[in-house]
């Protein structure tokens, strides 16, 4: 039986949630329509994430809160270019230690989202949305402060590709509002020494990612490529890079494989997945 719920390795098409369902989305705008189809997305353990077809969530955001989970020694962590804050909710399951998250979104209709999930959520206090540009965060978050850095960033440069026309749109497929090198000076900024910054980029990039890390004081540790299936090329990587940590040491885990034999979920995306898998195979 094939997976019903599309698996997508890009940040676009994203999963759009309307009336409970969950199908490919073909385009993010903002504005009364947006609004009108607005909704809440359960996300397991009792938490709720509001999303809209302009901000939402991909199996890609899911695979990044997997994989970057914040150790029990770590307190405080930082999501970049957060959207709705579906990543860093995420790390808030079956999480037993405090954690104290600030989720930095550029635009304003996302934080709202993320504002409505706070107090959904009662994590006032706990959780804070900021709407900032991360190119800009001194004065508002201070530095050598986190534990953890995660970004789900936009994955194509600007000018590269069809741009759309919707702004929000080339927002968040395109860097037009913040490099791969912010995102790297941004981290190298907020995090304490020995700090972790984990993101998914696709793996065209791999080699400029790294090189970016590097030049932010930020080495690569840890590296996991993701496919789809068996015999089909990776579509996204994983890397966690350490501040100031030495050079070399870089672990390349076994790629995550989307799909098993026959279609379905593969046991490992079964259990990242959680409730989604379940929900969906008892329908």
């Amino acid at each position: 039986m094939r997976p019903a719920f599309p698996f997508v390795l890009e940040s676009v098409p994203e999963w759009k949630i309307t009336d409970g369902k969950s199908h490919v989305s073909t385009g993010k705008g903002e504005g009364r329509m947006e609004k009108e189809r607005e909704t809440w997305q359960p996300l397991g353990s009792g938490y709720w994430a509001r999303v809209s077809p302009g901000h939402t969530f991909s199996t890609d955001t899911l695979l990044l809160s997997h994989f970057s989970r914040p150790r029990s020694t770590e307190r405080r962590a930082v999501e970049l270019c957060a959207g709705c804050g579906v990543l860093s909710l995420l790390w808030l399951r079956k999480r037993e230690r405090p954690l104290e998250i600030d989720a930095v979104e550029i635009q304003g209709s996302a934080c709202l989202l993320m504002r409505q999930s706070v107090e959904r959520n009662a994590l006032s206090g706990r959780y804070r949305p900021i709407q900032a540009d991360l190119r800009n965060l001194k004065g508002i978050l201070e530095g050598n402060r986190y534990d953890l850095a995660a970004c789900n960033p936009p994955y194509m440069p600007a000018g590269a590709g069809i741009a759309s026309k919707d702004a929000v749109s080339r927002a968040a497929r395109h860097e037009e509002m913040c490099t791969i090198e912010d995102v790297v000076q941004a981290a190298a900024r907020l995090l304490r020494p020995s700090g972790r910054l984990c993101l998914c980029q696709r793996p065209e990039r791999l080699c400029s990612v790294m090189e970016a890390c590097r030049q932010g004081n930020l080495e690569p540790k840890r590296l996991r490529l993701v496919q789809q299936r068996v015999e089909k090329a990776p579509k996204l990587f994983l890397l966690e890079a350490r501040k100031g940590a030495r050079p070399g040491g870089l672990v390349v885990e076994p790629t995550l494989i989307i799909e098993d034999g026959q279609g379905g979920y593969s046991q490992e995306m079964r259990e990242i997945y959680g409730d989604y898998a379940r929900k969906e195979e008892t329908r």
